[in-house]
């Protein structure tokens, strides 16, 4: 009988690596799409336990807990060992979804999307770890393959998952799954993550500049509950500002959670991670408020909501399949098309949420995919490629840092903006309408600093190295 391929999917998953290979998956799996799974849960969240001003809340601060969890994941695995370390990651995000499942008030469903944040971002960083130390070299490509694959199935599924439990029981049997399904992840750890693999922990864990991260969103977050519309944008300004520090203290630490000048932006890294953080924090408020918008002002179902929500991620799977080959100069153009496409959907939806056709907005959700699909790849790989080999591996982390900080300040200013025109009090069609105007407007001034970073990234914009 001839052997398999040593470079072929049939070799990756033999000799043992099946179990652990399926292990992996299912840990992306819970991470991905439990960040995205409230997108079509929180309007009966809000309807049961009420906190509709704290609606941004639950997206903010699962990402504040993951990047928390995903910068401490090296120094945790090199301690405890990767089986223990992967196990008591899963116990943490499944207490983190039975806190949310029995939640009777949303001051405890809010905590409990924290500790599931945190529970996630271990267990993906866990997993890039046991990808690194459980297979060949030889099948690295193919297994992040995978993880992408899985990543692209669970912006589709998550949402429309969430929706459908809702719609034929109730959303706490969304977090009773997912516990469950934690659960089994947490029990099979020790089992199948055979060995001993250990991180090498790096020099250790930037806490400062973590610290000093979670005030500058947890800053934002705040202005949501202040009735005062000037002292709410200056808590945004100030949240914004603490951010900025984050970068200036980075820059003069032992121990960096940003690679080498990240904060100059005549360079590709600084001008890339810029781009990054603000075309991403300027795309949460469809995701955040699509739902209860649809739900509220078309009489949409929750899975009928999701669906629609859904075509941001179809849009944005299709147009990184149709760019893939792109090379060259073409890299820059479609990285550039993205961005302006990213304004563009801001606009549409700002002009079609409330009272405009459903297709305008299908085109505005997907126009908003698509911008991502178009630059995200080429982005991540340009900035990758200009740092020096000291800095890859931080930088390569810092781009999921970058990403999560981003989505919690967009989530965080989007709620702001819902909150100032009267989401905190209800969902009403006054407030849903009002909403569906200003969390699009609110955020195009951030979507249009990404656009001129993005063209700075790939014009004048250099390498990190001097």
């Amino acid at each position: 009988m001839s052997k398999a391929n040593p470079n072929s999917w049939a070799d990756l998953l033999a000799e043992g690596r099946l179990p652990r290979f399926a292990l992996i998956m299912l840990g992306v799996w819970l991470n991905a799409a439990d960040s995205l799974v409230t997108a079509t849960i929180l309007p009966s969240v809000g309807a049961d336990l009420g906190g509709y001003a704290y609606f941004s809340w639950a997206t903010a601060g699962f990402f504040v807990g993951a990047i928390l969890a995903g910068a401490s994941s090296g120094r945790l695995s090199e301690m405890f060992g990767l089986k223990s370390a992967t196990a008591l990651a899963g116990v943490v995000m499944a207490v983190g979804c039975v806190m949310s499942a029995a939640a009777p008030d949303v001051g405890t469903f809010l905590a409990g999307r924290l500790v599931q944040g945190l529970g996630s971002g271990w267990i993906s960083g866990f997993a890039m770890v046991a990808i690194a130390f459980l297979f060949p070299e030889r099948h690295l490509a193919r297994v992040f393959a995978a993880v992408t694959f899985v990543w692209g199935i669970a912006t589709i599924l998550g949402p429309l998952f969430g929706g459908l439990v809702v719609q034929l029981g109730g959303w706490r049997d969304v977090f009773w799954l997912f516990a469950l399904q934690t659960a089994v992840f947490s029990a099979a750890a020790p089992f199948l993550l055979s060995g001993e693999a250990k991180a090498t922990g790096g020099p250790g864990i930037p806490w400062t500049q973590l610290g000093v991260l979670g005030l500058g969103v947890a800053a934002i977050a705040v202005a949501d509950l202040l009735k005062i519309p000037a002292v709410s944008v200056g808590m945004v300004v100030a949240g914004l500002a603490i951010l900025l520090l984050v970068v200036w203290i980075d820059a003069r630490a032992k121990v960096r959670l940003l690679p080498l000048r990240s904060g100059d932006l005549t360079t590709v890294c600084g001008s890339g991670y810029l781009a990054m953080f603000a075309l991403t924090a300027a795309s949460m408020g469809f995701s955040i408020y699509g739902p209860p918008i649809l739900q509220q002002l078309r009489g949409f179902s929750p899975l009928a909501a999701g669906y629609a929500i859904g075509a941001e991620s179809a849009a944005w799977t299709i147009a990184a399949m149709a760019v893939a080959g792109a090379a060259g100069a073409w890299e820059n153009r479609w990285m550039r098309i993205g961005a302006l496409c990213l304004v563009a959907s801001l606009v549409i939806l700002a002009l079609t949420m409330a009272d405009g056709h459903f297709a305008w907005v299908l085109l505005g959700g997907s126009l908003m995919g698509a911008a991502f699909g178009f630059s995200w790849a080429f982005m991540a790989r340009q900035v990758l490629a200009a740092l020096s080999d000291e800095d890859r591996a931080i930088g390569s982390s810092a781009v999921t840092a970058v990403r999560q900080t981003g989505a919690a300040v967009g989530a965080a200013i989007s709620g702001v903006a819902a909150n100032l025109v009267g989401f905190s009090a209800g969902l009403t069609d006054a407030s849903a309408r009002a909403a569906a105007v200003w969390i699009f407007v609110a955020v195009i001034p951030l979507a249009l600093v990404g656009v001129w970073a993005l063209f700075r990234m790939t014009g004048s914009a250099r390498a990190v190295s001097p």
